[in-house]
């Protein structure tokens, strides 16, 4: 099985996209414009920041109801790290695409305002 990024990013796009599709209308309209970037691992930055090697993904910018805040900040974006899903997964692409949406789905729970704990009870931890 490859672990090649181009096959690696290709597969969390279509899972983003496919989970993106199945959330509720309300929730798909609030979720449809962040924008999901991929990265291998995170970079030097995060790392500074206090993140450990391993993250999944992040979220970065202001949650959706801080969106008017007056100050300036980064572009709300999720970024999810594919080397690192994919090695979490054990370089199993039925669990690598679990843990895509899954990740995904806990990063875009942070954009909208939930805490470790409402994720956590949302089975999204």
């Amino acid at each position: 099985m490859s672990s090649d990024w181009a096959w690696l990013k290709s597969i969390a796009e279509a899972e983003v996209r496919r989970t993106l599709h199945r959330l509720p209308a309300a929730l798909r309209q609030r979720a449809a414009p962040l924008p999901v970037t991929y990265e291998r691992v995170p970079n030097a930055a995060i790392l500074a920041d206090g993140f450990e090697p391993d993250l999944l993904g992040l979220f970065v910018g202001k949650a959706f109801d801080e969106e008017h805040s007056s100050t300036v900040d980064l572009p709300a974006q999720i970024i999810l790290f594919l080397d690192n899903l994919w090695d979490f997964a054990d370089r199993d692409e039925e669990v690598y695409r679990d843990e895509v949406r899954t990740t995904y789905l806990h990063e875009l729970g942070h954009y909208l305002g939930l805490d470790e704990l409402d994720l956590e009870a949302r089975g999204l931890e």
